[in-house]
């Protein structure tokens, strides 16, 4: 007998070898119906797999998260037999998931179209619709091996050959139908259901390595309800409207091209945004009493050595070699600069903590493959900072970083959606105890702000852990900016130290922290989350005066005039065109306020307001006009 717990704290005996079935049978026949999968001790099994141990229980439905991941990967499954069907000359590879779907590498001679997409998604409602059962059989491995190769497929003979020896060999039929994956998987192939939908085509390098042969790679995305799917389709429309390159471009805010990959070409208005939000930020920190640095852009790989990061960043540094033999790198990252300065002369334990920022440019190479906008780029900046302080300051410096970052999300109408805590990775700096005290101070910190953290594995950094502060934007995605990370490695490999209460040299403990993180990358944030239409204080261009006849010209320049004086960015249109044309321009290239003035507002002194994205007209007197956006347009933080 076994006995399994269930999620209510009871416990039940059953039979060696009763399956997932049986127990949703056993506890209700509505529930056997429902059941897809089963969990036990945290880990997902198939419905029909024995079960052998005791463990704690949880029946798997279609309503469940764990669910929707296997409902994508069997989606996959059900792509692949689609393909092989209809281009029987097709071998598969791989189909793991991705964020929202997942993707399936296939090799074949000649390329998929996108009127493929469509006949290979028939297809897959078809599969869907004849119901195969879906079950797991182990093999033996050189059976194995032989039985893929004997059949053409080369790629899954190769991975099952890197399978360790120790590991059991499962291929999962479909029908008549199969394929080696180890699970868990649905009953059967209607419980995938036809929430799904296949959106692009793209290349691919077997394993990833360009010297490898080039696959066919198909992406998906698959729901647990048609509702789900509609509104999935919904967030990719309007992301595709917010994309932050067709956006940027429509506003005239910076351009990248090919003699600069991933450099950004910032463009006036643009350049406005960046120092706008720069600035803002640059405030919020010298408010919360850091000082500011500037630190050398180059500086020689000795330094980088000692570091650490010669050794575990070297492939994302642009490096060159002088004539003297001088072995040189452009920096990646400010904290061994911010090291240096702590080092300069004597520091006392009075003197703690030193808060540190700077917002000088960074360059990192990556591949062209991952650039993106100015989101993925190869020159950037942080609004990096590094707080040198003790043991017993860290909960309060810790604290006080989640507050101000709370403030600046606020005060850029972002919500905070979730704190994650990064754990050691398997290459790492600093003992297993100073991993353990930091990790557990981290999470105390955190939890004394008020944040709930969820933690995750081997995703610190080579130093120590880190908290990642996730938002989420106007139309529910989420990204990754800010961070806190804990370190007490680069402290020790710089040979930084303070003069404590004792008289004794003692090591600081190191706080890296950022709040967007990459300017460039949170502006292409910004973009996308506001589409474009700013808050007057951020927008690159404020007010445009436009004129209805030429008879308004002369008020026209006076308006700008005393807009311009007053702070506003503003700019006049003089054109000899029709003011409804004039408003449709400005309102697309996201001008927050068109100021409409003709002959009667020139004789009366007033100005007509008009706000992007709405019809209305508010007149009002110049001075009025000028007090209500000189008000509005003030930053969040000098209000």
């Amino acid at each position: 007998m076994i006995h399994l717990k269930f999620p209510d704290g009871q416990a039940r005996p059953f039979e060696d070898g009763v399956t997932g079935r049986d127990v949703a049978a056993a506890i209700s026949k509505s529930l056997e119906k429902k059941a897809l999968l089963v969990k036990l001790d945290g880990e997902l099994f198939d419905l029909s797999r024995p079960i052998e141990r005791d463990a704690a229980i949880e029946i798997v439905t279609r309503d469940s998260p764990d669910a929707l991941e296997v409902i994508r990967h069997d989606t996959a499954h059900v792509l692949a037999e689609a393909v092989q069907e209809l281009f029987p000359d097709t071998q598969v590879t791989i189909g793991p998931n991705v964020e929202d779907g997942f993707y399936y590498d296939f090799a074949r001679d000649e390329p998929f179209s996108l009127d493929d997409l469509a006949a290979i998604e028939a297809r897959m409602r078809q599969i869907v619709d004849r119901d195969e059962a879906i079950t797991r059989e182990v093999w033996d491995r050189n059976e194995a091996i032989a039985h893929f190769e004997g059949i053409g497929e080369k790629y899954k003979a190769q991975i099952i050959r890197d399978i360790p020896g120790d590991q059991a060999i499962t291929v999962y039929r479909q029908g008549g139908w199969k394929d080696l994956c180890r699970g868990p998987h649905l009953p059967s192939t209607r419980h995938v259901g036809k929430a799904f939908k296949l959106t692009k085509l793209a290349g691919a390098y077997w394993r990833g390595d360009q010297n490898n042969a080039q696959l066919q790679r198909i992406y998906g995305t698959s729901w647990a309800s048609d509702a789900d799917l509609a509104a999935h389709l919904k967030r990719i429309e309007e992301a595709e409207k917010r994309d932050h390159r067709k956006v940027g471009a429509a506003m005239d805010l910076f351009h990248i091209q090919e003699e600069g990959r991933g450099m950004i070409f910032w463009h006036p208005k643009g350049w406005t945004l960046y120092r706008t939000l720069q600035n803002y930020v640059r405030r919020r920190v010298e408010a919360a009493d850091y000082v500011e640095v500037k630190t050398p852009q180059i500086l020689d790989h000795s330094l980088w050595e000692r570091s650490g990061h010669w050794g575990k960043f070297r492939e994302n540094m642009f490096v060159c070699e002088t004539d003297d033999g001088e072995i040189l790198a452009v920096k990646p990252m400010n904290c061994p600069c911010h090291i240096q300065i702590f080092n300069h002369g004597q520091r006392s334990y009075r003197e703690l903590p030193i808060r540190m920022a700077e917002f000088d440019g960074l360059h990192r190479y990556e591949s062209s493959g991952s650039l993106h906008g100015i989101m993925r780029v190869r020159g950037l900046a942080q609004d990096d900072g590094h707080i040198f302080c003790t043991e017993e300051q860290i909960e309060a410096e810790s604290r006080d970083f989640i507050e101000l970052l709370r403030v600046i999300y606020a005060d850029l109408e972002i919500e905070l959606h979730s704190v994650k805590l990064a754990l050691r990775p398997d290459q790492r700096f600093g003992t297993d105890e100073q991993w353990t005290i930091a990790e557990d101070k981290l999470e105390n910190a955190a939890i004394a702000a008020g944040v709930q953290v969820e933690r995750i594995a081997n995703e610190g950094a080579f130093y120590g852990p880190k908290l990642e502060f996730h938002l989420r934007d106007a139309i529910g995605r989420t990204w990754q900016c800010g961070t806190l990370q804990l370190d007490y490695v680069l402290p020790e490999r710089l040979d930084a130290n303070y003069i404590g209460e004792d008289g004794q040299k003692h090591r600081p403990v190191m706080l890296h922290r950022a709040i967007l993180g990459s300017l460039e990358r949170f502006t292409g944030v910004l973009i996308e989350h506001y589409a474009g239409a700013f808050p007057l204080w951020l927008a690159p261009l404020q007010v445009v005066v436009a004129t209805i006849t030429s008879d308004a010209d002369e008020y026209a320049v006076k308006a700008a005039a005393a807009l311009r004086k007053a702070g506003l960015r503003v700019e006049m249109d003089l054109r000899n065109e029709k003011v409804g044309y004039k408003v449709r321009e400005h309102s697309l290239a996201k001008v927050p306020v068109i100021a409409v003035v003709g002959r009667r507002e020139a004789e009366e002194g007033k100005v007509a307001l008009r706000r992007l994205g709405s019809d209305r007209q508010d007149v009002l007197s110049l001075e009025d006009a000028l007090k209500a956006l000189t008000t509005e347009a003030t930053p969040p933080d000098l209000r």
